[in-house]
């Protein structure tokens, strides 16, 4: 009598359900795709090296793609050689820097957002006027920068929070005017505008606020889906502004958040008790990331996926003549 015992077909154990609710919007908007395919089409036509002011959009994987084209980022002007192109990145930058380009004579595209311009002629329509500026957004941010730098220095005030726009004492209270950063939370920002308003009521400015019909469509797509979830996980970088009020609202919606870059960043402790995980991206997170979340979900989870869509985007940005003709 053998002492073996017999063979047996080997069952895996049951991975555990895992509902995963995925927003749309989410990712790339316009301007980003557009910055990007800026750098891009650079490259084809003058060959590497180009050079990029500030990285294009706020996400590693992306500059990291570029680099490996042959793209150099660098934070100021001075840093670009000469008699090589240069492409400022979608945050926008003060005028002195293409005025300080052209002194130099350097070939360079502006990739600034079409709808980052938008802000930046106001605030010279503004000033023009005779206004002082209460411009709403994040101290140090390059779109904040690139948009103070639009006009004379004194002639704008920052204001990040709604107890600033409570305690503000503007030079020229008489002739106000207030716009916003692109990237903002839609719930704070529209507290401080009705604020600055309530203290100044003759304030000038856009109907609403600046912020960009992609920010605000991915953030109502959050909304939508954390009340379902225990947690949600956001795509994008830590300096990206769009990325970091995802995971704000998604946390002022009960779920738990966190903010990843990539799959890699996961700590799986988190899903401890969880079954249902919402999944979003920053605007200028590639969709590759999305999936590669959910590739490594997949191989811990039986996973059911669901779409959750607020909007559908369709909007498309023109390329700069200079790479088109």
């Amino acid at each position: 009598m053998s002492n073996v015992a017999p063979a047996m077909d080997f069952v895996p154990a049951e991975l555990p359900a895992l509902n995963v609710l995925v927003a749309a919007p989410r990712g790339f908007c316009a301007g980003v795709d557009r910055a990007i395919h800026i750098v891009e089409l650079a490259l084809e036509r003058w060959g590497a090296p180009v050079f990029v002011r500030h990285e294009i959009v706020h996400n590693k994987f992306v500059v990291d793609s570029l680099k490996a084209k042959g793209a150099i980022f660098v934070e100021e002007l001075d840093e670009v050689p000469d008699g090589v192109p240069v492409v400022f990145s979608a945050h926008g930058v003060p005028k002195a820097v293409p005025a300080k380009a052209e002194e130099r004579g350097l070939t360079y595209v502006d990739a600034t957002c079409p709808l980052v311009s938008k802000v930046h002629r106001q605030a010279e329509r503004l000033v023009a006027g005779g206004c002082h500026i209460l411009f709403i957004g994040h101290q140090g941010h390059p779109e904040v920068i690139g948009t103070f730098g639009q006009v004379p220095e004194g002639a704008m005030t920052l204001i990040e929070t709604l107890e600033d726009a409570a305690a503000v004492q503007p030079p020229n209270s008489g002739k106000l005017g207030f716009l916003t950063q692109t990237t903002l939370s839609v719930d704070d920002t529209s507290d401080m505008v009705a604020e600055l308003k309530r203290r100044f009521p003759a304030i000038e400015g856009p109907r609403g606020d600046d912020i960009c019909y992609a920010t605000s469509n991915r953030q109502a797509a959050v909304k939508a889906m954390a009340p379902r979830c225990d947690l949600v996980l956001v795509i994008g970088a830590a300096n990206s502004s769009n990325s970091q009020r995802l995971r704000e609202v998604a946390e002022r919606e009960g779920a738990r958040s966190w903010l990843i870059q990539r799959a890699a960043e996961i700590d799986w402790a988190w899903f401890e008790g969880v079954t249902t995980v919402g999944l979003t991206a920053g605007a200028s997170a590639p969709e590759v990331l999305v999936q590669e979340v959910l590739a490594a979900m997949n191989e811990r989870f039986a996973v059911t996926t669901e779409n959750i869509t607020t909007a559908v985007e369709e909007v498309v940005f023109k390329l700069p003549r200079s790479l088109t003709a």
